[in-house]
């Protein structure tokens, strides 16, 4: 006999939303693609963070994401120098530049904004303060 595990079926359910809401904003119908595009940004914006808002920050994520926004984290490398929207951006497109379709800097503010819909605007004003300014004019105010 199979069981279900509810808190399971629901982050499924919640990290799909997500994805589906930012494939929406994309124009994008490859769902792993988009799921690409938004590990990446994650990865970049938790690089730029210290751990206690790190930890805030992704208290707020659906419990799969709040995963991959740590995996291949590494402790001594964060918080990053890196100061330039273009590095940022640089770093970004090496990991989804191949996509057909990939618009540089409008399909990142596509995650800005899908992150601005749905974590608190407290924390996303937080975690904007933590990045240089180059990056904060990059990501629009919630």
């Amino acid at each position: 006999m199979t069981r279900t595990i509810h808190v399971f079926e629901r982050t499924t359910h919640e990290a799909h939303e997500w994805v589906n809401d930012l494939a929406g904003r994309t124009g994008w119908t490859n769902e792993r693609e988009v799921l690409r595009l938004l590990r990446a940004v994650l990865g970049k914006i938790r690089d730029h963070l210290h751990v206690n808002e790190m930890a805030q920050f992704s208290a707020q994520l659906p419990i799969l994401l709040r995963g991959m926004f740590f995996e291949g984290w590494q402790p001594k490398l964060t918080p990053v120098r890196e100061r330039s929207a273009t590095a940022f951006t640089t770093a970004i497109e090496e990991k989804v530049g191949d996509v057909v379709g990939y618009r540089g800097e409008a399909d990142i503010k596509a995650v800005f904004n899908l992150i601005n819909a749905r974590i608190s605007r407290g924390e996303v004003e937080d975690v904007r303060a933590c990045l240089p300014q180059d990056l904060r004019d990059l990501w629009p105010a919630p």
